[in-house]
């Protein structure tokens, strides 16, 4: 699809308009949604400090370019950018401005930054009543450890995920990803959406508050209920399930290379015997039944893995699969961007950006047949649109722009 495709095709969200505080991954998150929707989304920036994802390593050459980094790329793809100094007050009453023309607003700082730059819920609401705020922030806007700083692994701890992750009988390794952000933004996002529809229906809006570690907490259901049914507490168990044996990755002939196998029913585990031409120590009586391979998943680890590193993760996968076994390979970031089925399925957008040129940028997570979600632009530059915004919808002139501009007003 074309650029001039992507634009012109309407999305569901069409109409609305957003005024994006978010920074970083969880804050960015659901302005990007938004905007692969079809909402302008208008990413406020300042380079009093400037988003963490411009900066870092530059793609080319040597010197820091806050234009250059592939996260920031794909994840305020379709935005729009204004940069101010929020230390002015002007800056602050160009942003009051600005609210009266949008429906949702969105913010990740801390606990009572938003107030006490003059642009809080109350003010803002006060501006334009039908709006819709969402405040993203590790822990809440209220209770003992709403000012705790935290960061995305830090929430994986606190809401108790990070014990499970590792390998039985060892200590905690944790999970060595956002998750937490992305958990956050994406409940951001069902909330937002939410609330434009009783908007709809009201003419009200209303504040979102929402916690990076409620959200995580919510996706980890079956810890939970194991310990209100049982009393355990869930450790480590590296690739361990309670009820499939084998499971987990296994190696494979290559560099690094592994398949993920997992087996629950006796008619998988008959095919698997089948894939790998009944091999005399699957007749064993240690594997003659799910409970017993269960008890005895090391000797079964070992002996499949055995199998797997004489052939490759591809084979693998066909011979299982042909005998209706679970198995894939595991991929890394080049797989996922050449494999036909990926590419087939739209999973990665090429986007031309100024700075870069083309590049990868995955699309978003769901299909819609009638308003189909798209990424309508690349991400922005740094203040590329402030002449746009403050000309156009503001009715600023050019000559008041660039004085603002002389003053770091807007900057």
């Amino acid at each position: 699809m074309s650029q001039e495709d992507r634009t012109a095709k309407a999305g569901p969200l069409t109409g609305y308009r957003v005024l994006d505080f978010g920074w970083v991954l969880a804050g960015a998150l659901p302005g990007m949604v938004l905007a692969d929707m079809g909402a302008e989304v208008l990413k406020v920036e300042t380079r009093q400090r400037m988003d963490y994802m411009r900066l870092g390593r530059p793609i080319i050459g040597d010197e820091p370019d806050p234009e250059q980094h592939p996260l920031f790329h794909n994840v305020n793809r379709g935005k729009l950018s204004i940069a101010l100094n929020t230390t002015k007050p002007e800056a602050i009453e160009l942003i009051k401005g600005l609210v009266a023309h949008c429906d949702v607003v969105i913010e990740n700082f801390s606990p009572g930054v938003m107030d006490r730059l003059g642009i809080g819920y109350e003010v803002l609401s006060g501006i334009r009543r039908e709006i819709v705020m969402a405040s993203i922030s590790s822990n809440g806007q209220t209770g003992p450890l709403r000012d705790l700083r935290a960061y995305a692994p830090s929430i994986g701890a606190l809401a108790g995920l990070d014990s499970t992750m590792g390998y039985e009988g060892e200590r905690p390794l944790g999970l060595k990803h956002a998750y937490a952000d992305i958990a956050g933004a994406l409940h951001t996002v069902f909330a937002i959406v939410s609330a434009l529809h009783q908007k709809k229906q009201t003419g009200r809006g209303q504040y979102i508050d929402v916690s990076m570690l409620r959200a995580t907490v919510a996706t980890m259901g079956a810890g939970l209920m194991e310990y209100e049914m049982t009393g355990r507490v869930m450790a480590p168990k590296g690739n361990y399930d309670p009820v499939m044996a084998p499971y987990g990755n296994y190696p494979c002939q290559g560099d690094d290379a592994w398949v993920s196998i997992a087996v629950r029913t006796e008619e998988e585990w008959q095919g698997l015997k089948k894939a790998m031409d009944s091999p005399s120590w699957c007749e064993e009586e240690q594997y003659a039944s799910r409970y017993s391979r269960l008890r005895n998943r090391r000797n079964l680890d070992e002996n499949l893995s055995t199998w797997t590193r004489e052939r490759t993760a591809g084979e693998i996968t066909e011979l299982l699969q042909s005998q209706g076994v679970a198995a894939i390979p595991v991929m890394g970031a080049e797989d996922r961007l050449f494999d036909p089925h990926f590419q087939e399925r739209g999973l990665y957008s090429d986007i031309d950006h100024p700075s870069l040129g083309a590049e990868p940028i995955y699309n978003i997570m769901w299909n819609l047949d009638r308003t189909p979600p798209s990424i309508r632009r690349h991400a922005p530059l740094l203040g590329e649109h402030n002449q746009q915004i403050f000309g156009g919808l503001l009715g600023i002139d050019k000559e008041e722009i660039s004085q603002l501009e002389e003053q770091e007003v807007l900057w």
